[in-house]
């Protein structure tokens, strides 16, 4: 994607008054949104549809053109990716909502489009009750479906717990924010956005300097329902950010589960009428996620093909391979007990493997079966 082609779509963002999906049609009519740009004086030209409001916003586009500018110069020091919505990087999925924004800004190394994508939502006051359900699915989940994404929106409460289990289970998890990528909010898990940076990535629609303004949540959960197959309420009050992601997710026809609660339990009354009125599918385990999605025959077919690719491990690659199907990742010290092997014999051995594509090397010496 060219600077050119990126700083016209920051300004085409910019301009008040027109909303994201008359945007979309815009690039879509004219191809691009340096096309826009070029042609905003008689766009009628090129898009008769233009109303006469339209027209005149349009004239305003140039306006916006050095703050797009001072934002990617943010972008380009910060290693922060600007992703236009006709990039091959841009979250697949995400493009196939109506309302989905023209430009990304990402800090991160996981894919946006990977085969396996779920988000995990809930209240910002989690219970003991749904930590447990996070750590104990999200370490399920890593055994079935090691590939798979985690994505949330970086509050508290069940936000932050999806993805410290995430972290904690050697997945990536991706965390969409309601502001630009110049601060972390709240600051209080700015620690942890700094590990998802490395191990999944932090992305918003919003350019620096945009504060964490209540509206901005809202948009940002159209986010987190579009890029992902299916949304996962943890827990909810019978009010919530989780139910308006889970209805978002439902208008664009994506699965939507929920773990129930008891009936008393006042964070778990959103997700028991999400089952009850039959918005969202009643879930227990990783296992019934799997099922449910079709994962299973996937996952089964990967394995097959991880075993066919890869027939030629010696004997004590298979003795280190053998000890990581026992469990989610196991640090080289233990590796080193468990397979009687010397460290420096062993670090030889995991680093051929990792080269296979048949270990990853996680954080603190870590490793774990792909």
């Amino acid at each position: 994607m060219t600077e050119l082609e990126i700083i016209c779509t920051m300004a085409l963002t910019r301009i008040p008054r027109v909303n994201v999906a008359t945007q979309r049609r815009l690039v879509e009519e004219l191809g691009s949104a340096s096309a826009v740009f070029e042609h905003r004086h008689h766009i009628r030209d090129l898009y008769p549809e233009a109303s006469d409001k339209l027209s005149a916003s349009l004239e305003e586009m140039e306006r916006q053109l050095p703050r797009a500018e001072e934002e990617l110069e943010f972008a380009r020091k910060n290693k922060i990716r600007c992703l236009c919505f006709h990039d091959t990087d841009y979250p697949s999925r995400l493009k196939e909502c109506d309302d989905a924004p023209l430009i990304l800004y990402y800090k991160g190394n996981a894919d946006l489009n990977r085969t396996h994508i779920i988000n995990m939502v809930g209240t910002r006051h989690c219970t003991e009750y749904g930590k447990d359900i996070c750590r104990h699915f999200v370490a399920e989940l890593a055994r079935l479906c090691p590939d798979v994404l985690i994505v949330s929106g970086l509050a508290y409460g069940v936000d932050i717990h999806s993805h410290r289990a995430a972290l904690e289970n050697g997945l990536d998890t991706v965390g969409v924010l309601a502001h630009g990528l110049d601060q972390i909010y709240p600051r209080m898990h700015r620690d942890t956005a700094v590990q998802m940076v490395s191990q999944g990535g932090l992305l918003t629609e919003f350019m620096s300097r945009t504060n964490a303004d209540k509206v901005n949540f809202v948009r940002r959960n159209r986010i987190v329902a579009g890029m992902t197959d299916a949304t996962i309420v943890v827990e909810s009050a019978e009010k919530g950010g989780a139910l308006i992601t889970a209805d978002i997710a439902t208008s664009y026809h994506r699965d939507v589960f929920a773990f129930p609660g008891r009936t008393n339990d006042p964070y778990s009354q959103g997700c028991n009428r999400l089952i009850r009125d039959n918005k969202a599918a009643l879930l227990q385990t990783a296992s019934d996620l799997m099922e449910a999605m079709d994962w299973q025959q996937a996952a089964s077919h990967t394995e097959a093909v991880q075993l066919e690719l890869f027939p030629d491990l010696c004997e004590e690659e298979q003795s280190i391979v053998h000890c990581l199907e026992k469990t989610d990742k196991m640090q080289i010290n233990a590796l080193a007990v468990a397979t009687n092997l010397p460290v420096h014999k062993l670090s030889a051995f995991l680093f051929n493997l990792e080269m296979k594509g048949v270990v990853k090397m996680l954080g603190g010496g870590m490793y774990r079966l792909l």
